[in-house]
């Protein structure tokens, strides 16, 4: 059995109940987060087949173990008449809802926020969409659609090559912006009484990472390039080879630059008045890191990190995602939550990344207090809870109304 595990770390959020209807990243992370500071998120899926998520391939594989600890699991057939007063009962007693289904489907399936108000003045409903109110907000979206749409892949890529993010960012920030909303709808339900539906999305997410680059563009009259052609603000800040691997290195005021060379034995370029200021390295880019490079590329990249470490020079390795399962400030510090990785629930564990968040003065991390649910795997307490005896609970399953979860996949 998936059994809780003991409450440990801090819980902000305990004692909000939180209904999720979601599928892929955005609304599961925006879950997540609430979960994760204690509230009591039970993930809807539909009966019989459960969130798609759990059936992704590829790169994909790994979504909802990443996305879905702390969480309850009800499998429901919302498509029905029963299943929808199921989620209506459920919804009466929560405090918040929260969807990222395409725009109309909550509504067909008898949940959308003017349905569930009549059932509970007190809530707030949270929905994730691609577009906030306009010409697009009917319009289906990705996260990798709007980076596209926003100019944000145009800004990754090298000119001519946009590219999206290495991540799912989008869909990530939207989740925050989601629930940072809804934590202030909380707070306002405090003075007035009174739920109010919120709603952040994809498209303006992205847009709002570009708000730099608009005044950018704004300030000099012209339109920003590419970020790997972009003229860069500081003389050193680049990938450097070392003599058995890449790092990258920052140098980023005038002290530091005095610092750097000291560390590195480069009194010549010290002295050098073409390089006095920050803004002069800048201009002598052309020439300055091809001559950093060949001193450095004849170090050991540890001598180099111990160099840059010990001259207090901001520098990283060229990391890659499996390097993280070892870094020794994440284990040391909380950082890894040992995670069910199956899509189905159960499975081997794996260290995967808690919110980056610290509570008080002990520096407290939140925690893992439940393993990725199986489909439908607490149907009957969540019904329980909800004040169905156990004669109507069977019911609603013979009716497949609500769906058992299957075994455990053997860790």
């Amino acid at each position: 059995m998936n059994r809780p595990q003991p409450s440990a770390g801090p819980q902000p959020l305990r004692g909000l109940k939180v209904l999720e209807f979601s599928h892929t990243i955005m609304g599961p992370c925006a879950g997540l987060l609430l979960a994760d500071l204690g509230a009591d998120v039970v993930k809807v899926e539909p009966a019989p087949a459960g969130d798609h998520t759990r059936r992704l391939p590829g790169f994909a594989s790994g979504f909802f173990a990443t996305f879905n600890r702390n969480k309850r699991s009800l499998a429901l057939d919302l498509k029905s008449a029963a299943g929808q007063a199921t989620a209506h009962r459920l919804v009466a007693q929560a405090d918040i809802v929260l969807e990222n289904y395409g725009p109309g489907t909550m509504e067909r399936l008898g949940c959308g926020w003017e349905q569930l108000r009549a059932v509970n003045p007190r809530l707030v409903y949270l929905a994730l969409k691609g577009f906030l109110a306009g010409p697009y907000e009917h319009r289906p979206a990705l996260d990798e659609v709007v980076q596209f749409q926003s100019g944000l892949a145009y800004m990754t890529g090298p000119p001519g090559r946009p590219l999206r993010a290495g991540a799912s960012i989008i869909d990530i920030l939207g989740a925050v912006f989601g629930v940072t909303a809804t934590l202030a709808a909380l707070r306002e339900r405090d003075a007035t009484g009174q739920g109010q539906r919120v709603c952040s999305s994809l498209f303006e997410s992205a847009v709002f990472l570009m708000g730099s680059h608009m005044a950018g563009a704004a300030a000099t009259g012209e339109p920003p390039p590419p970020m790997p052609a972009r003229r860069g603000a500081w003389g050193i800040y680049d990938v450097f080879q070392a003599a058995d691997g890449e790092l990258f290195i920052g140098v980023t005021s005038d002290q530091q630059w005095a610092r750097f060379t000291r560390a590195f034995g480069l009194a010549e370029l010290a002295a050098d008045q073409r390089l006095a200021t920050n803004a002069q390295r800048a201009k002598e880019r052309s020439w300055l890191l091809p001559a950093l490079q060949a001193v450095l590329g004849r170090l050991p990249q540890a001598e180099v990190e111990a160099l840059c470490e010990g001259a207090g020079i901001s520098w990283a390795p060229v990391g890659k995602p499996a390097d993280l399962f070892e870094d020794p400030h994440l284990l040391a510090g909380g950082g890894l939550l040992q995670t069910a990785i199956s899509a189905l629930g159960g499975g081997a564990q794996v260290g995967l990344p808690a919110l980056p968040l610290e509570f008080g003065e002990g520096r407290g991390r939140v925690t893992l207090r439940r393993q990725p649910p199986r489909l439908g795997e607490h149907n009957a307490e969540v019904l329980a809870e909800a004040g169905y005896a156990a004669a109507e609970i069977t019911a609603l399953s013979a009716a497949k109304v609500v769906v058992a979860a299957e075994p455990s996949p053997a860790a």
